[in-house]
């Protein structure tokens, strides 16, 4: 069965979300302390922090990264699911981890990436945003897609309700999606055995 990881900043709703849909997960890993290493940690899960001490300019991304890689790796994880992870990360891990890393983001894409996408689609007067499962990739809301989910925008919606919005359709797209991701992951190392 392959191993998962989860990269985590905040608040844990969504690493919540994958263990309540039954994903086994290996490992927890943020770049601060934050509550989702308590819910990790509540639910018997090994978790870890790689703290991100520096965010000037001259954070070393490539050495965060590597150092992350290694982390993985020790841990013997096949694949990675972001769940909020706050740090853009360099080539190493996306090298080990060629097409197995999977993020989620707030929009759907290709319009809005990055941080702001909520403020984003409301500030263009969108009728409609969602949220987006993807194989994440070293350019940011770039990668291959996997699954989309439209979430309607109200007249009177506010960055923080449609926000909130979006994150009750994203977690449980996202768990969905892990699932279907570790299944193909599972029934190409049995054909390749």
């Amino acid at each position: 069965m392959a191993k998962l990881a989860v990269l985590v900043s905040g608040s844990g709703t969504i690493l919540e979300s994958i263990i309540e849909a039954g994903i086994k997960i290996g490992l927890v890993v943020s770049d601060r302390a934050c509550r989702a290493i308590r819910v990790a940690m509540e639910n018997d899960i090994s978790a870890q922090i790689v703290l991100r001490d520096d965010f000037a300019e001259t954070f070393n991304r490539d050495a965060y990264s590597q150092m992350l890689t290694h982390i993985l790796l020790q841990n013997n994880i096949d694949a990675v699911a972001m769940a909020g992870f706050g740090t853009i990360l360099g080539k190493s891990i996306f090298e080990s981890y060629r097409d197995r890393i999977l993020n989620t983001h707030p929009s759907l894409l290709p319009k809005y990436k990055g941080w702001h996408a909520v403020k984003d689609a409301l500030d263009a007067k969108e009728k409609v945003t969602g949220c987006t499962v993807h194989i994440a990739t070293i350019g940011v809301d770039e990668g291959p897609i996997i699954a989309q989910e439209r979430v309607e925008i109200y007249p009177d919606d506010t960055e923080s309700s449609l926000h909130e919005r979006i994150k009750k359709v994203e977690r449980v797209l996202y768990p969905q999606a892990i699932k279907l991701f570790l299944d193909k992951l599972d029934s190409e190392r049995i054909l390749g055995e």
